[in-house]
């Protein structure tokens, strides 16, 4: 989903949202740090393989998903980084590693880290490497519908 897709699909359902142009950047921290937006609110995107069943897990910026952990949240008996020829092709028109943590958008899970719930907003890639939107927390969460959890 283009970041115009994006677009559209969240003015159809009302919300308002901040997009922020930087110059490109290629790690979640530098692109929060582009973006001058807290690495705590902003929303990493890591594609996983629960159970060989692709999933979409947003976590701030500066952690690392700890795999055991999310399979033990999930009720999986293994979970793995997914590899990019095993997700490229999910994502049309977005830039490799700035896919919006949408799953739900994708045909797709999404589990979204607790310490994001704890901001008043979340910042992600909008499917470039030089573009991130800013949007309400309760928005998002409406939106998508994410599993909230500890891992």
């Amino acid at each position: 989903m283009p970041a115009e897709q994006l677009r559209q699909f969240l003015n159809q359902n009302e919300i308002n949202y901040l997009i922020i142009q930087h110059s490109p950047a290629f790690t979640a921290q530098g692109i929060a740090q582009a973006a001058h937006v807290s690495g705590r609110q902003f929303a990493k995107t890591v594609m996983v393989s629960l159970n060989g069943c692709l999933a979409l897990v947003a976590i701030p910026a500066m952690r690392r998903v700890d795999l055991p952990r999310l399979a033990r949240a999930v009720g999986a008996t293994r979970a793995v980084l997914a590899s990019e020829s095993e997700f490229q092709d999910r994502f049309p028109g977005c830039d490799l590693g700035a896919m919006p943590p949408f799953g739900n958008l994708f045909g797709m899970e999404t589990y979204v880290s607790r310490e994001l719930s704890r901001a008043q907003e979340i910042a992600f890639n909008a499917g470039s490497q030089s573009e991130v939107m800013l949007l309400a927390w309760q928005d998002y969460l409406r939106l998508v519908q994410p599993k909230v959890l500890d891992f």
